[in-house]
C-alpha cells in the first residue's frame, strides 16, 4: 500500500522560511510527477508546485521566486523550500505522487498525503 507522509510544517513569522518533506513508500516501482498543493481556510485546493521525474518544475504565480521544489528519486521524497513566507501562505499543504506499483501498469496513479499545516503569523 502506497503511503505519502509529509513533515516540516509549523508556525513561522512572516518573512521566515520552512522546508516541507514528503516521503513515499510501499510497493513503488516508479514515480512520475510529484508535487504540492495547498488549501487555506475557506479556499479550494490549489496547485503550489510540481516536479517531473526528470526534474522539470512548475510553480503557481503566487509562489514563484519564493518557493523551490526538489526531489530525491533514490529516497522517493519531494521537498518544498519556502522562503519569504507571507500570512496568505497559511494553509494545509498536501503532497502527491504519480506512482506505478507494477511493471505492467501503463498509467501512474496519484496518491496523496494527509497534509501538514503551515501557519504564517504577521
Amino acid at each position: 500500500q502506497v503511503q505519502l507522509v509529509e513533515s516540516g510544517g509549523g508556525l513561522v513569522q512572516a518573512g521566515g522560511s520552512l522546508r516541507l518533506s514528503c516521503a513515499a513508500s510501499g510497493g513503488i516501482v516508479s514515480i512520475n510527477a510529484m508535487g504540492w498543493y495547498r488549501q487555506g481556510p475557506g479556499n479550494e485546493r490549489e496547485l503550489v508546485a510540481t516536479i517531473s521525474s526528470g526534474g522539470s518544475t512548475n510553480y503557481a504565480d503566487s509562489v514563484k521566486g519564493r518557493f523551490t521544489i526538489s526531489r530525491d528519486n533514490a529516497k522517493n521524497t519531494v521537498y518544498l523550500q519556502m522562503n519569504s513566507l507571507k500570512p496568505e501562505d497559511t494553509s494545509v499543504y498536501y503532497c502527491y505522487a504519480g506512482v506505478r506499483t507494477a511493471l505492467w501498469q501503463r498509467n501512474a496513479i496519484d496518491y496523496w498525503g494527509k497534509g501538514t499545516l503551515v501557519t504564517v503569523s504577521s
